[in-house]
């Protein structure tokens, strides 16, 4: 089987010849710049600048080599930029983490007196801090994210709609992601999975903990916004249907994080009123009017309400969170594993992928794919982005079992 064949096949629960296998098809099933490094020498492949893919979780990007050393089966169709608005040029290099990055000539960071990292964003008088990352750490977090002022009004639904004309995805845009998909299902017979980074899914107004706290004081402004928010996904969604067309299999549809380590971020009954409906309205209309599956990412505890999102017409979860709460991979497979794929939870990264050795890794492995693998249904991946300091003998003992364990081919 090629490897379209094969992913399509698993999303649609069709046994395939092997487990597909994903590494940096998206930014959320990615790898940090300090690990790919070291996996590429693990690897024996050239040494060379890792190329800079998501400033903000300093990803890295996965080429070809170690797509065909590993036998990855998914590539991403992006923009040409990094989420943050610059062209990916890759032209300048920074020295960190012990690896030489390639980054864009433009990157908007500074350092300021105690070595931290400020990323900026806008120009002008609008130029502000945006994210840091200090010294000894390991990628950006957004400044003041969790911030609330208890006095916080929301911005009239009105104003928001003469702004959501904005939300348009460009025709620049649109005109490159058309020229890389059709390159890449000329070049390759991977799966190919559009990030269109921006322009879908549902907007927050305020910071995170006042959107929140709206959300809970009164939900009905939250639907009327995310009412806004879908009919302008819709519409990007009609003109990336006529840019892109079948040169792509998936789409990753919002990345919207619905639950901690513990739970829910919110009550499922709210959830069920307020949310599912815009994610319904995005999955109906993509399977209506296109050939795209539906790609979903959404981290932590989810148990009480991944049913939900299953019922709506999600066709493929990730990451797969079986360190949270309620997420226990056997009970996932039995309640939902014969209506949507498992893109993720093949490892875990906060337990034998980061912490163990070759053959825990190896021995959880071959436990997924078991669980998770049976009937199809399942694209293997880590639990999310392959974190820093990951041991590279790890990673590869990772995919090498998948690979070696997730045959369907008769004894």
């Amino acid at each position: 089987m090629t490897s379209r064949e094969r992913v399509i096949a698993a999303i649609e629960h069709r046994e395939p010849d092997r487990v597909p296998l994903d590494l940096g098809g998206s930014f959320v099933t990615g790898i940090h710049v300090q690990s790919l490094g070291r996996l590429r020498r693990k690897l024996g492949l050239e040494d060379r600048p890792i190329k800079l893919h998501d400033a903000l979780q300093m990803l890295g990007e996965v080429e070809m080599d170690v797509v065909e050393r590993l036998g990855l089966d998914v590539l991403p169709i992006e923009p040409l930029n990094m989420r943050i608005g610059m062209e990916n040029d890759c032209s300048a290099t920074w020295e960190l983490f012990g690896e030489t990055l390639a980054v864009p000539e433009n990157m908007p960071v500074e350092r300021d007196e105690r070595g931290d990292w400020i990323f900026y964003h806008g120009t002008g008088e609008d130029r502000r801090p945006w994210q840091k990352m200090p010294a000894d750490g390991y990628y950006f977090d957004a400044i003041d994210y969790g911030g609330w002022d208890p006095n916080f009004t929301p911005p009239p639904l009105e104003e928001i709609r003469d702004s959501s004309k904005a939300w348009a995805i460009s025709d620049e845009r649109l005109e490159w992601l058309a020229e890389r998909s059709a390159e890449l299902r000329r070049t390759t017979d991977k799966a190919l999975m559009l990030n269109p980074w921006g322009g879908l899914g549902m907007h927050y107004v305020g910071k995170l903990t006042e959107f929140l706290c709206l959300l809970a004081e009164d939900p009905g402004y939250v639907k009327d916004l995310f009412a806004i928010c879908t009919e302008a996904a819709i519409a990007n969604l009609e003109r990336l249907w006529d840019a892109v067309g079948e040169n792509a299999d998936l789409i990753f549809i919002t990345g919207l994080d619905f639950g901690s380590q513990r739970a829910e971020l919110m009550a499922p009954d709210l959830f069920r009123e307020v949310y599912l409906p815009p994610l319904r309205a995005h999955y109906e209309w993509i399977h209506e009017h296109t050939t795209w599956k539906c790609f979903e990412h959404s981290c932590g505890s989810i148990a009480n309400i991944v049913e939900d999102m299953v019922e709506a017409g999600l066709d493929a979860l990730n990451p797969v969170q079986t360190t949270a709460a309620g997420m226990d991979p056997a009970t996932l497979k039995a309640q939902i594993g014969d209506r949507v794929c498992f893109w993720g939870g093949g490892v875990e990264t906060q337990g034998p992928l980061q912490f163990g050795t070759p053959e825990e890794v190896r021995a959880q492995v071959t436990e997924r794919v078991r669980i998770f693998g049976e009937g199809g249904g399942f694209v293997f991946c880590a639990d999310h982005n392959i974190q820093p300091n990951t041991p590279p003998e790890n990673i590869i003992a990772a995919y090498e079992t998948a690979r070696e364990v997730g045959s369907y081919a008769p004894a």
